[in-house]
């Protein structure tokens, strides 16, 4: 089996780890949504949501967004009045920042470091949404050296940061569906997909280049045709020996079957300390969303890009909320369940973090899941080093 070579400078072995989301941050990074082959509209809906996303996280945590050359006066004009955000130019093939910027990691020093992992547009030639992405593949390296961070770069490993959620105390969560999937690490190493082999090389990998000690795999994501199962939309921990997951009682809905498995196995999880997990239920919205036919027309016609048809539910998930220093700021869809997950994710927080230490803020996001992802999907936190 291939392994990691010992003359290498990996996180782990440097004393480094991937911190919790729920630990200090300096900084929140973001990209200015503007395929048109991707967003409705011209893109111009997806920016109006991408901006009031960047607003909500200003109140809690400085914003970076980055922008394309072409949009960037018009950005920083969206932002002028807003001093906690910051607009840089930087050219992207998407905006996806969760996926494509740089992957954090601290010591117990306070030193920042940046994984740069291997990005294919989540399954390259074999299963992939767009291409090119060379431009995306650069994000990671680019952000970390304007925070001045010394980068860490796997060599065969492809991965994004929705596929994975750790506990900061040597925990990662993270699916079969995405992981061992033939578009990514399998095509860059050969190993077969969906193998026991490739699940040791990621492990590995993954305790490697996070600092962890244990991987809990759960079976299935809800978004096989657009990530192909990222866990930011099914669980993600609260606090170390505890974690939130999607659930629905309605037999019929689109991702019942997702939900009890994720939630099965969870609840039968115990973490790299020894505690059994402590799993709260997050509901599902009550409907599917779905685009509207005028919105799929507006999108451009492009060979390259994963197109969007009127009657597939998309994946709007809860879940996929962003936890930045005291704020949660929680994905809206005009659906009548919006004020029970804010609800939901106020009550488990206050529970175990104690009333008044985060404050849950709804944000409308339908478009961003028009374009394929969430609030989650479209952040990526730097943390400030410090627990």
């Amino acid at each position: 089996m291939k392994t990691i070579s010992e003359s290498v400078s990996i996180p782990k072995a440097d004393g480094f780890r991937m911190p919790g989301e729920f630990e200090p941050q300096s900084r929140v990074w973001m990209g200015w949504p503007h395929r048109t082959d991707t967003w409705s509209f011209g893109a111009k809906p997806a920016q109006r949501q991408y901006a009031a996303v960047a607003r909500a996280i200003a109140e809690f945590t400085p914003v970076t967004m980055c922008v394309n050359q072409v949009d960037y006066a018009n950005a920083k004009a969206v932002f002028e009045e807003d001093e906690n955000i910051q607009v840089v130019e930087m050219t992207t093939d998407d905006a996806w920042f969760r996926d494509t910027c740089a992957t954090f990691v601290v010591n117990d020093a306070g030193e920042v470091r940046a994984n740069h992992w291997h990005f294919n547009a989540y399954g390259g030639f074999e299963n992939g949404l767009y291409f090119p992405w060379d431009k995306d593949e650069q994000i990671a390296v680019k952000v970390a050296e304007l925070a001045g961070a010394r980068t860490y770069r796997p060599d065969d490993m492809i991965l994004e940061g929705g596929s994975i959620t750790v506990d900061g105390e040597g925990t990662v969560i993270t699916t079969d569906m995405c992981l061992l999937d033939p578009g990514r690490t399998a095509s860059a190493t050969g190993l077969e997909p969906w193998s026991e082999e490739l699940r040791a090389y990621m492990e590995d990998h993954l305790k490697a280049y996070l600092g962890c000690e244990k991987v809990i795999w759960v079976k299935d994501g809800i978004d096989p045709e657009e990530t192909n199962g990222h866990i930011d939309d099914v669980a993600t921990f609260i606090k170390p020996g505890v974690v939130a997951c999607i659930w629905t009682d309605d037999p019929d809905y689109p991702f019942y079957n997702e939900c009890h498995a994720a939630y099965e196995t969870l609840s039968n999880a115990v973490d790299a300390k020894g505690r059994k997990l402590k799993v709260y239920k997050l509901p599902m919205p009550v409907k599917p969303l779905f685009m509207t036919q005028e919105a799929c027309d507006s999108i451009d016609i492009d060979e390259n890009a994963e197109p969007r048809v009127a009657d597939e539910p998309l994946i709007a998930s809860y879940m996929n909320y962003l936890v930045t220093n005291h704020g949660v700021i929680v994905p809206q869809y005009g659906d009548e369940n919006d004020d029970l997950a804010v609800r939901t994710l106020q009550d488990i927080y206050d529970a175990e973090w104690g009333e008044g230490v985060y404050k849950a803020v709804g944000v409308k996001s339908e478009q961003v899941v028009y374009g394929g992802g969430n609030i989650h999907c479209i952040t990526q936190q730097q943390p400030s080093g410090g627990r």
